[in-house]
């Protein structure tokens, strides 16, 4: 088992980032949030889960204990495999998958591609007392917040767009529209590049 890699980032696509860990590069899967945030050449610390199968050994990583805890529960639920527990967590903070678990908000999971009705209810049934609700992370007291996204912020979240096969006239004005629904707080990458999936829906059903 591979629970952690530490190393330098050498190559990143929209979902994946490649480590050199002595010597050998690893290929890891990551949430597109994630990945905009490794930066080239950087060190970084990825916690991992590895997925055996006849055909391929294939690597998960993660910035956050939450993240490695939700990802081994979702991918426990029959009809949910790491690819959609991945992108659960690309829609969802672990703060609002136990949030949405607690409050067995069906439309929360069934927002991912991948995932219906079915899987939704029985992910919350499944998950139901095995994972803590705490607070979604905000921001600190007295700390002044924007009253909007940044322009680079929002190339970002569009370049991660791209990446993931929506055209840029989709993508640009989705990336707006989500940032005026985030007005008057201060959302980073992650926070608006979620709101902006939420909005779209899945790469290529829209015309």
């Amino acid at each position: 088992m591979i629970a952690s890699l530490r190393g330098q980032v050498l190559y990143r696509t929209a979902t994946t980032v490649t480590i050199e860990a002595a010597g050998v590069g690893y290929q890891v899967n990551v949430t597109p949030a994630h990945a905009l945030q490794l930066r080239l050449d950087s060190e970084v610390l990825l916690l991992t889960h590895l997925v055996v199968r006849e055909d391929a050994w294939t690597l998960y990583g993660f910035q956050r204990a939450e993240e490695l805890e939700i990802f081994e529960h979702l991918i426990t639920v029959t009809g949910v495999g790491p690819k959609s527990a991945l992108g659960v967590l690309a829609q969802l903070e672990p703060e609002q998958v136990a949030r949405a678990v607690s409050d067995e908000d069906v439309k929360a999971f069934t927002a991912v591609s991948g995932i219906g009705p079915k899987t939704a209810k029985l992910i919350i049934l499944s998950l139901a007392g095995k994972i803590a609700l705490a607070p979604a992370p905000g921001t600190a007291a007295g700390e002044p917040s924007i009253e909007s996204a940044s322009a680079a912020l929002r190339r970002d979240v569009v370049e991660a767009l791209l990446g993931l096969g929506y055209a840029e006239r989709q993508a640009a004005p989705a990336v707006d529209d989500a940032a005026k629904a985030l007005d008057g707080e201060d959302p980073d990458v992650a926070a608006l590049l979620r709101a902006t999936l939420k909005l779209l829906g899945p790469a290529g059903s829209r015309s």
